[in-house]
C-alpha cells in the first residue's frame, strides 16, 4: 500500500501541509452536520476541508521510522487497532487529528507513534520540550510514559513525566536536562511554567489525551492557558472517549482543519462487555458487595466518597478479603503501591472513587462493580472502561437501591446501554453466576508489606539523562 510521502522542513519535522500560520485564537473551518447530536448531548463533529488519508491494515504500511516498526514487532504488534489504523496515516503526515474512541482501544499508540516519528533524531534545549501530552490524572500520565518507553528508546527520544504528588524540583531538573517529550497533568505543568522551568515556545506537537475527563475534572482553564503558550502552527491531536460541548470548545479554538475519526462510538456498544443492574435492599447491599469482593479473581469497586472507600476496604480486610483503598486523599507513593499490589494480585479488590481510578489500565480485569451508582453517564462509561479492554470480555455490575431506580434508568438511556436487570440478594445463585460471589472466610487479613515497585521515571533517568543525585 502506497501513501503520499511527507516532506520535512529544515527543522526536521513533517510539513503541516497547510501553507500558512493561523492566529492562536482563530477557529478552524468547520461545518455542522444536522441531526448529529445524540442523546448524550455530544456535538456534531466538524467536517474536514481536506480529505483524510485512508486507513491502513498493518503497521508495516505506515510511513514511519524503521526502529518504531521493529519495536512494534518485538512487542508482538502487527495489526493496528481501529483508532490507530484510522488516525496514524494522517497524524504522521502532519494533520491535526480529532479522535473519538473508547478507553482501552489503543489511543496511546495512536498518538504516541506519530509524536515519536516526528521527534526521531531531534534534540531539545534545556527547559524547552518539542512535544507535550496532557492527561487528566497522575496514573494515566505515568501509564502513557511507560507504554511509550520502549518506542521512545528505539528512536533516542528522552521523556519526562510531570505530575502532582511528586517532588517538583526533581521534575524541574529533568526538564533542565533537555527532554523532547513531556507527559504531564495540566496543574503540575502550569506550576513548572510559572516557575520558569518549562517553556513551550518550541513545542511542535501537542496531544490532549482523555480530553473529556480533563474538562469534567475542572482543568479547562489550565488546558486553555497551556495551549495559548504553544506556537499556533504546531500540530494538535485530541483524543477522547466522548466529545461533549466542553471538548467542542477546545476543538473549535485550537485545532486547524482536523481529520475526524470516530470509532467504538459507545462503551456500551462493546460486544465483549456485559452490563447488569442489580436491585438490592439497603439492608443487604453491603453483604452483596462483600460476597462479590470475595470472588476468585480481581475486581474494581466504586463508591462515591473517600470516607466510604476507606470504610469498605477496612470492612473487607476484617472479613478476609485482600482489599485496598484508592482515592485522592492518599499520597502518590501510596496510590502507586496500591496499583502495583493490585496488578500483582496481592490486592484482589480495589476500592476506589471516580477521580482516583480514571485512566487505570489493568490487564485481564473482567469485573467492575458500582457499589454506589454514578450520577453521570460519562462516569459510568469511564468506570466500565476498566474492563473488556483490547477485545477481552468483562462485566459491569451496578447495585441499585429502590430510591435510585428511576435515576439509573435515565442514566442507562443516556449511555445508550441495554442492561440485564434483576432483583438480587446475597444468597441469589444468579449473583454467583454473574460475579463469582462467594462467602468470605471471615478471618481478618492484612496486606503484605512489600517495597513498592518503582515506576519508570522513579527507577532510572530518562533516555540519555544524567544520573540523578540523591536528595540530602
Amino acid at each position: 500500500m502506497s501513501h503520499p510521502q511527507h516532506t520535512r522542513t529544515n527543522r526536521g519535522r513533517p510539513s503541516r501541509g497547510h501553507g500558512r500560520q493561523r492566529p492562536q485564537n482563530s477557529r478552524p473551518r468547520t461545518d455542522r452536520r444536522p441531526g448529529n447530536s445524540g442523546p448524550s448531548g455530544e456535538f456534531a463533529l466538524p467536517v474536514t476541508v481536506t480529505p483524510a488519508l485512508p486507513p491502513v491494515d498493518s503497521f508495516e504500511a505506515l510511513d514511519m521510522p524503521a526502529p518504531l516498526k521493529r519495536t512494534l514487532a518485538r512487542q508482538g504488534l502487527t495489526t493496528p487497532s481501529a483508532i490507530q489504523a484510522a488516525t496514524l496515516p494522517n497524524s504522521l503526515a502532519g494533520r491535526d487529528v480529532l479522535g473519538r474512541s473508547r478507553t482501552g482501544s489503543g489511543k496511546t499508540l495512536a498518538f504516541g507513534l506519530a509524536l515519536l516519528a516526528r521527534l526521531e533524531g531531534r534534540t531539545a534545549e534545556p527547559r524547552r520540550p518539542l512535544a507535550v501530552v496532557l492527561a487528566p490524572t497522575r496514573e494515566l500520565a505515568q501509564q502513557v510514559t511507560e507504554s511509550l518507553e520502549p518506542y521512545a528508546r528505539s528512536v533516542g527520544v528522552r521523556t519526562a513525566t510531570v505530575v502532582g504528588g511528586m517532588p517538583i524540583r526533581r521534575q524541574a531538573r529533568a526538564l533542565h536536562q533537555g527532554v523532547q517529550l513531556v507527559v504531564a497533568t495540566p496543574g503540575r505543568l502550569r506550576d513548572l511554567m510559572e516557575r520558569g522551568d518549562c517553556v513551550l515556545d518550541r513545542v511542535e506537537s501537542t496531544v490532549l489525551d482523555e480530553a473529556d475527563q480533563m474538562t469534567d475534572m475542572g482543568f479547562m482553564p489550565q488546558v486553555t492557558a497551556i495551549l495559548q503558550q504553544v506556537p499556533a502552527d504546531g500540530g494538535r491531536m485530541l483524543f477522547s472517549a466522548t466529545l461533549d460541548r466542553n471538548v467542542d470548545t477546545l476543538v473549535r479554538r485550537f485545532l486547524n482543519d482536523p481529520v475526524v475519526h470516530s470509532v467504538d462510538l459507545s462503551e456500551g456498544a462493546v460486544s465483549t462487555m456485559e452490563h447488569h443492574v442489580m436491585h438490592v435492599s439497603a439492608a443487604d447491599k453491603q453483604n452483596v458487595a462483600t460476597r462479590i469482593a470475595a470472588r476468585e479473581g480481581r475486581v474494581i469497586m466504586f463508591l462515591d466518597t473517600k470516607r466510604a472507600v476507606d470504610r469498605m476496604a477496612a470492612h473487607l480486610l476484617a472479613n478476609g478479603v485482600l482489599a485496598a483503598p484508592l482515592h485522592g486523599g492518599r499520597s502518590q507513593p501510596q496510590r502507586t503501591r496500591t496499583l502495583d499490589q493490585f496488578k500483582r494480585g496481592d490486592v484482589t479488590a480495589l476500592i476506589a472513587t471516580n477521580v482516583a481510578a480514571r485512566g487505570i489500565h489493568v490487564d485481564g480485569l473482567d469485573l467492575v462493580v458500582n457499589i454506589d451508582p454514578p450520577t453521570d453517564h460519562k462516569d459510568y462509561l469511564h468506570r466500565g472502561g476498566r474492563t473488556a479492554r483490547a477485545g477481552e470480555s468483562g462485566s459491569v455490575v451496578t447495585l441499585v437501591l429502590p430510591s435510585q431506580r428511576r435515576d439509573m434508568t435515565r442514566l442507562m438511556s443516556r449511555a445508550r446501554i441495554d442492561a440485564h436487570t434483576a432483583r438480587t440478594d446475597a444468597e441469589d445463585p444468579e449473583l454467583t453466576r454473574v460475579t463469582g460471589a462467594r462467602e468470605p472466610s471471615g478471618t481478618p487479613v492484612s496486606l503484605p508489606v512489600r517495597a513498592p515497585a518503582q515506576s519508570s521515571q522513579q527507577q532510572r533517568p530518562r533516555h540519555g539523562g544524567a544520573p540523578r543525585r540523591r536528595r540530602r
